[in-house]
């Protein structure tokens, strides 16, 4: 596990199965994968909990069930990133309400927000493109694809961030 600001952060999500989902992280130094049941909105969490950090709120947190693990994930903005940390708990059904400390550090760096922001939005955009949202509702089961927390995500980046990466918007 490595730590501080890197070169280029890569998100993917995969739904692996029904119910089942890996988020992948990586970038030029360190990567980790975590694993989503459905028994969380995860990707919804995820894109959320980014849309947040856009207004004045200076943090987000929110956790990923891995039946039975719990992978926690707390955001802070700073003048110029943000920082990311990833925990992880052996059983979320104890978990919940242990201080960070109490779990095991999986992932910890900084991004500038436009660089987190759209590896985060990418990520989500291509599930949608790949499956369309009924294809990741019939994969997912119990949550609908957040069409609509993706678009704010992109709207929020777009509006308030300098990315010249491509945005375009797929067909649902």
């Amino acid at each position: 596990m490595g730590q501080g600001a890197v070169g280029v952060l890569q998100v993917k999500w995969e739904l692996v199965g029904h119910g089942w989902a890996t988020c992948r992280l990586g970038d030029d130094s360190q990567a980790v994968s975590v694993t989503a049941s459905y028994c969380t909105d995860a990707l919804a969490d995820l894109v959320a909990g980014v849309g947040e950090l856009y207004g004045r709120q200076r943090s987000a947190r929110f956790f990923f069930d891995a039946e039975p693990q719990e992978f926690r994930w707390v955001l802070r903005a700073t003048d110029d990133a943000i920082d990311v940390t990833l925990y992880e708990f052996p059983d979320v059904a104890v978990s919940l309400d242990c201080p960070d400390s109490d779990g095991t550090v999986i992932w910890q760096s900084a991004h500038p927000r436009p660089a987190f922001a759209h590896a985060v939005w990418e990520a989500a955009d291509t599930v949608l493109r790949e499956h369309g949202e009924a294809g990741y509702h019939a994969k997912w089961a119990m949550h609908p694809y957040p069409f609509g927390l993706v678009q704010d995500l992109r709207r929020l980046h777009m509006r308030d961030d300098v990315c010249d990466l491509p945005h375009d918007l797929p067909c649902p």
